[in-house]
């Protein structure tokens, strides 16, 4: 089964252009979409998920039309949204029961037995009877993953999933992903690039509505290899080193700040040349948008 996305877009009532003619091809497997927040990400998501309609354009998963079948489209569905909220007072097992009665899942039995599997993958079998207004972020994260598995689906979308995650259940997080991922298609929609460079094999960058890129993250950095150069500047000269030169990121380091540009030469003494990383493929091609749409309106 292939999620197919072409020229999809959408514009809000108060002006907005959410999707800009996006076109997509995702095949099972982790595919990350990566972009900063007000991307459009989230825009699509909801699209994909059938909660909003389209302006223009096509979804296809398999043999379903997602924008004129959505009953279909729902059936085949687990959804995590960035901001899922629970009843505090209720237990995992209780609400994921409850879940699995909307999902179709009428036979006392069997139900018992998909929550009981569930709650083992997503390691929270133990604080099963716990209400769920004492889980911590990572354990509410986990039980919405549960609960988008919920019917076997052959689409999973999590959207911003481990925004605001402590490292140790960010990683634990990645490796629920990574494993429901191997056999169905898993989009991760996201702002944090390690995210995507950690688990997807795919990916495109969008930006403004935009996809800006599509492809494999190692190739992707790969395509920027001997583009990346590094210098160490004080703070107060960032400002024109962004006038002369393609600064994508700056950090601040023992007081003073590193830059990264963009460039096929060196640009000048000083720079060293560094391995890239993904962040620099998201920062470069971010730029490289933003001055180009700089430029249109000037002209």
């Amino acid at each position: 089964m292939e999620l197919v996305i072409e020229n999809l877009s959408k514009t809000y009532p108060n002006g907005t252009k959410a999707l800009n003619d996006v076109s997509l091809r995702i095949e099972p497997g982790m595919f990350g979409l990566l972009g900063p927040n007000g991307a459009g990400k989230s825009s699509l998501m909801r699209t994909i998920s059938t909660l909003q309609e389209a302006d223009s354009g096509s979804i296809r998963l398999g043999d379903i039309d997602v924008l004129h079948q959505p009953e279909r489209v729902r059936q085949v569905l687990g959804y995590l949204p960035q901001e899922f909220g629970v009843y505090p007072k209720v237990t995992a097992a209780e609400l994921l029961e409850h879940f699995a009665v909307l999902k179709g899942i009428s036979n006392k039995s069997e139900r018992r037995q998909v929550v009981d599997a569930l709650l083992h993958q997503t390691n929270l079998y133990n604080v099963r009877n716990k209400n769920l207004g004492g889980y911590s972020g990572g354990m509410k994260q986990r039980f919405g993953i549960a609960q988008a598995l919920l019917g076997n689906p052959r689409l999973i979308i999590v959207d911003e999933p481990t925004a605001g995650l402590d490292p140790t259940e960010r990683n634990r997080f990645h490796n629920l992903l990574a494993e429901i991922g191997e056999d169905r298609i898993v989009i991760l929609s996201t702002h944090i690039v390690s995210d995507v460079s950690d688990l997807c094999r795919q990916f495109a960058i969008i930006n403004k509505g935009q996809v800006l890129y599509t492809g494999d993250p190692l190739q992707a950095i790969e395509e920027m290899r001997g583009q990346i150069w590094r210098r160490l500047i004080r703070k107060e000269e960032l400002s024109s080193y962004q006038e002369q030169f393609s600064v994508i990121s700056s950090r601040l380091f023992a007081g003073q700040t590193i830059i990264h540009v963009h460039s096929v030469a060196q640009p000048g003494n000083g720079f060293e040349g560094v391995e890239p990383t993904l962040e620099d493929v998201y920062f470069a091609r971010i730029h490289a948008a933003e001055r180009v749409a700089a430029k249109s309106v000037v002209a």
